[in-house]
């Protein structure tokens, strides 16, 4: 039986190395001149809001919001800002230990997917980054959709791009991923993104 691996990226495939809101606060700290709690809550607002509705520009939005969330009046370039923030997340971003190790094993049987609510350019990007794009048969993202998981039309996007008897949805957004994934017919596993959670890679690689 054909089985498709479909994978997360954030939270999944890749480990922030400190949460989103710390990458954004550094960003704005050094580009901005200050990051208050009120900039980052409505940043994170704009840009989260902007991902769930595959609005064009999220960072652009997130940034914005940030600006006019400030206490004083900030004159930047708001395009040069949004170039520093998404260096720093790539930078912020790790394959965990046992990854690549787990991705071949499993891509010598089955075909494998990404599927992710990121915009379409910038996540493959980070996959390009870390050198994780040719364990992958495809990848579908949001922006490429139209529509974000946990909605149905994303993974009915993976069964376009590859025939398979059985569909699994491998990631860390409860509502998201393994929610999301029940209600497409694929199959859920819920990678667990906490101190005391077991290691996922390092189980998974006692089976592959």
């Amino acid at each position: 039986m054909t089985t498709a691996i479909c994978f997360d990226l954030d939270g999944t495939l890749l480990r922030f190395d400190r949460s989103y809101r710390a990458v954004r606060q550094a960003v704005f700290e050094e580009s901005l001149g200050e990051a208050t709690p009120a900039m980052l809550e409505a940043s994170g607002t704009a840009f989260f809001d902007a991902i769930a509705a595959c609005e064009p520009e999220p960072y652009h939005a997130g940034v914005k919001a940030a600006i006019e969330a400030a206490e004083g009046d900030i004159d930047a370039d708001v395009d040069d800002v949004v170039e520093t923030l998404l260096v720093a997340e790539k930078r912020a971003t790790k394959v965990p230990p046992g990854t690549r190790e787990s991705l071949a094993a499993l891509a010598a049987e089955n075909p494998l997917a990404v599927v992710t609510n990121g915009t379409s350019e910038f996540q493959r990007e980070k996959l390009a980054h870390h050198d994780l794009t040719d364990y992958f048969e495809t990848v579908v993202t949001a922006y490429d959709v139209g529509a974000s998981k946990p909605d149905a039309a994303i993974f009915e996007a993976v069964r376009e791009q590859i025939d398979a008897e059985e569909y699994v949805m491998v990631g860390d957004d409860y509502e998201a991923d393994v929610e999301g994934a029940r209600g497409a017919g694929f199959v859920p596993v819920h990678v667990e993104d906490t101190e005391d959670a077991p290691d996922f890679w390092a189980t998974l690689q006692a089976f592959v």
